[in-house]
């Protein structure tokens, strides 16, 4: 079975991580702002189970794991405020979330 080269799984997690990060600094909706943060946690997890491979160590599917973890935290409060943000605004606007005062 040939082995797929570290260099092309690198490459997927950088193209993976700028399409999030371009999702994060162009969208406005704060769900899409999740959902692009999702997809740059997951180009860090995938860029570190590659890396684990390619070393033969088990360093990089344990900081997946920290990743996922902390992806499952980061979706639960986001929801909330999203949630929370919803009840008082009528859309899912970033920068309408500015007129918020707490």
């Amino acid at each position: 079975m040939a082995a797929i080269p570290l260099d092309h799984v690198l490459l997927l997690a950088v193209v993976l991580f700028v399409l999030g990060l371009a999702g994060v600094l162009m969208r406005r909706n704060l769900i899409f702002m999740l959902m692009s943060i999702e997809v740059m946690l997951n180009a860090a997890g995938l860029a570190f189970i590659a890396a684990g491979a390619r070393w033969g160590q088990a360093d990089g599917q344990i900081m997946f794991m920290l990743v996922l973890a902390l992806a499952a935290a980061e979706v639960s409060v986001g929801l909330a405020l999203v949630l929370q943000i919803h009840r008082r605004l009528p859309n899912l606007d970033a920068d309408a979330a500015n007129a918020l005062e707490g």
